[in-house]
């Protein structure tokens, strides 16, 4: 072990980037259609990229503020590795998006030219791909420099006049760890920092991407179907185009920014844990095991990313059936597979050579060098099972979807109690699984087996991000089918793909929800880990300062959800009054005039930048200040209480909203017989849509990054946060 792995990992992170040039290079040289799909489609892109670049100027004042905040108060170093995980998750998210701004008009095309559904479920996941192996990738990276800038122990004592990770942790000559050393954990502040960066991008990525889609989804939906009896994204209603664009800057672009920070965090996580072994069996670890369980959680993720080449390049390669999710389906196991026979090869190579067993006792590896491995399998195992759990509940081929299109020939009301019944349902075995896998990998492993775990969930996120991007630029795809006039058989052909990518896109949240559970609560003990740094005595679940966070942490969750859907709801009212005053003129509504897209679009820009400020400041802010205030034990307690609440919550909003979206499809598609387009049952069914659009892609996406955010600020500012609590603190 060593630098050679880590200049070997770049190697792989290269042949990923290479891969998605070429993925670039193959969806560029294909035809985008008539002349109508290349009008609406560079209207598309033109809205997306002006979206973006007004997010990014706000974004990068805040991000700039901080990074001069972390390295004047925190660790000189600091701030440049928040700007680069900043930068990482904005190549990621322009990348994919102007990936999935190419795909979506081709992929109509494909459909068009071909009818074809396994050339088209091709194209849209090439396109995909190009999102997925970027997440991976520049995430790796990212970690990967701080890691070589810095320096890999073990080193001697007399460099602890400086600072990094070549600092920590310090070694006498007879290779065991000199406790003091740990004091200095600078290698700590960088990791978190660089993961914090990746956080502040994805939650107002989530928050304004969010809200621009939804807000023009939901208003196109209310003004086209329900008031206007106009066909899915008929383009004669104003806010159609918009509701693309959303497609683009939410689901494609805050995806990509949302699953690297898991991933990120993941990885963040498992180095902190590491570190954290050492303060706690300083006089029994060797540099050999320290060097091996700092490496392994990048072998691990780079092992997954030669799984995802393998994956999706195998898939790209075969011949296409036509049942769409078969083919996902391969991919993601494909990759998976790939993933948990890397991952033992490279825990053996860790820690079965070189390292005595009785340092891997100490470190709690029940089951010897393969104690990581057996974590990291049973996260693969348990992120597979919460997919299959998640599909079975949002999937139009299961009872759950279907009653719920059943109960709209009842009405509104049915379709809104039932999908909550659903919802509320869903969350129970996903639960029991995280509990159970964090029992498991705990006993196995301790609380690195616990971050091992999380890792291994997402270490073929590029398969899960390139599924998941596959829905929306399936979804484009059949709306620019719908406004460019081309023949049913397209629409048909996108509409199967859409649904099997509102499916895929509910397991992605899945994933996501789940090994945020399992870092959030890796960088709760990483928190609890710097008691000790501080001769500080830790904290039992009976503090009453503890109680009171946990209380306290949880109704912040309900507020936060209540902010982003207030703020949906708003900004839609906003859509929906533009909207219907441009089509109370009769030739906008008959077709022969084109509406004013670009008032549209202009109107939710504004709106979505507008109103994503306070839901982030919220996470950033509430760690520090409740802190200062009230201590650090008192920041324990909102940890806990967030997270314990914010789990099944995101499950639930998740879930919910995937079965209402798909009820209503099943209807759309004729599933349910005597009711079809326009039919009461299918304007209930779309009620309910509307009711779930704002809780799977505006609030469930932003929980897990919420809750992972916090606990991260937590952990990074914990030297600052005690220090000025001992100041300015309210004596309890």
């Amino acid at each position: 072990m060593g630098n050679i792995w880590l200049y070997g990992l770049i190697g792989v992170c290269a042949f990923a980037i290479l891969y998605v040039v070429g993925c670039f290079i193959k969806i560029s040289r294909l035809s985008e259609g008539t002349s109508q799909m290349r009008y609406m489609s560079k209207i598309i892109r033109k809205g997306a990229n002006v979206f973006i670049r007004k997010e990014f100027t706000t974004i990068g004042i805040v991000v700039a503020l901080l990074a001069v905040l972390f390295s004047l108060f925190i660790e000189k170093w600091s701030g440049l590795t928040y700007i680069l995980g900043a930068a990482m998750s904005s190549i990621v998210c322009v990348l994919g998006m102007k990936s999935a701004t190419l795909a979506n008009v081709r992929t109509a095309n494909t459909a068009r030219e071909t009818l074809s559904v396994g050339a088209t479920v091709k194209t849209a996941l090439t396109g995909g791909s190009i999102s997925g192996l970027s997440v991976q990738a520049f995430g790796i990276l990212g970690l990967l420099i701080i890691v070589l800038a810095a320096g890999v122990g073990p080193q001697s004592v007399d460099t602890l006049t400086g600072v990094g990770l070549k600092d920590l942790p310090a070694f006498n000559g007879n290779g065991i760890i000199d406790f003091a050393a740990l004091m200095t954990n600078t290698s700590v502040m960088r990791v978190t920092t660089y993961s914090l960066g990746c956080s502040t991008v994805a939650m107002f990525n989530r928050v304004a991407g969010g809200n621009y889609t939804k807000a023009a989804d939901i208003s196109a939906d209310i003004l086209g179907k329900i008031r206007n009896d106009l066909p899915e994204d008929d383009s004669r209603v104003p806010n159609v185009i918009a509701d693309f664009i959303g497609d683009n800057v939410n689901d494609i672009a805050g995806n990509c920014s949302d699953l690297l920070e898991s991933f990120v965090a993941t990885m963040s996580a498992s180095i902190i844990v590491a570190v954290s072994l050492l303060t706690q069996n300083g006089s029994t670890l060797t540099a050999a095991f320290f060097t091996s369980s700092y490496i392994y959680p990048l072998i691990i993720a780079g092992g997954g990313l030669i799984g995802c080449i393998i994956g999706l390049g195998f898939v790209a390669i075969k011949k296409m059936s036509q049942n769409p999710s078969k083919e996902l389906d391969i991919a993601t196991y494909v990759s998976a597979a790939m993933s948990i026979g890397l991952g033992g090869v490279a825990s053996y190579l860790a820690f079965g050579r070189g390292i005595d067993p009785s340092v891997l006792a100490a470190a709690g590896f029940k089951a010897g060098w393969a104690s990581p491995w057996i974590c990291a399998i049973l996260g693969i195992i348990s992120g597979v099972a919460i997919g299959m759990i998640t599909e079975y509940y949002t999937s139009a081929d299961h009872k759950p979807t279907r009653q719920i299109a059943e109960y709209a020939t009842e009405g509104e009301a049915f379709v809104v109690t039932k999908g909550d019944a659903v919802g509320s349902k869903s969350c129970l075995l996903p639960i029991l699984i995280i509990g159970v896998s964090l029992l498991i990998s705990g006993y196995v492993c301790g609380t690195y087996g616990i971050a091992i775990a999380a890792l291994g969930m997402l270490s073929f996120v590029g398969t899960t991000v390139s599924i998941d991007a596959f829905g929306p630029i399936a979804d484009n795809a059949g709306g620019l089918a719908e406004s460019c006039h081309l023949d049913p058989e397209v629409r048909v052909i996108t509409d199967k793909l859409d649904s099997v990518g509102n499916t895929t896109a509910a397991i992605g949240k899945g994933f996501a929800i789940g090994s945020a559970a399992f870092a959030t609560v890796s960088l709760i003990v990483a928190y609890v880990g710097n008691y000790s740094g501080f001769n500080l005595e830790t904290p039992t679940v009976s503090s009453f300062i503890v109680i009171a966070g946990c209380i306290i942490g949880g109704a912040l969750i309900e507020f936060f959800c209540a902010i982003l859907t207030d703020n949906t709801i708003k900004s839609a009212k906003e859509l929906a009054d533009v909207g219907d005053r441009q089509l109370s003129d009769p030739d906008v509504l008959s077709g022969k005039k084109t509406p004013d897209y670009n008032e549209l679009v202009s109107l939710a820009t504004k709106s979505a930048l507008r109103r994503m400020l306070l839901p982030s400041v919220i996470a950033l802010a509430v760690p520090f200040v409740g802190g200062i205030f009230f201590g650090v034990d008192f920041v324990l307690g909102i940890l806990l209480g967030a997270t314990i609440v914010a789990i099944p919550r995101a499950i639930f909003m998740g879930n919910s909203g995937g079965a209402f979206d798909n009820a209503k499809k099943f209807i759309e598609s004729g599933g349910l017989k005597g009711y079809g387009k326009g039919s009461a049952a299918h304007k209930a069914s779309v009620t309910g849509d509307t009711v779930g659009d704002t809780r799977k892609d505006v609030v469930g996406v932003a929980l897990d990054i919420f809750i992972k955010m916090m606990s991260t600020v937590a952990t990074t500012l914990f030297v600052v946060i005690n220090a000025v609590n001992g100041i300015i603190g309210i004596p309890l």
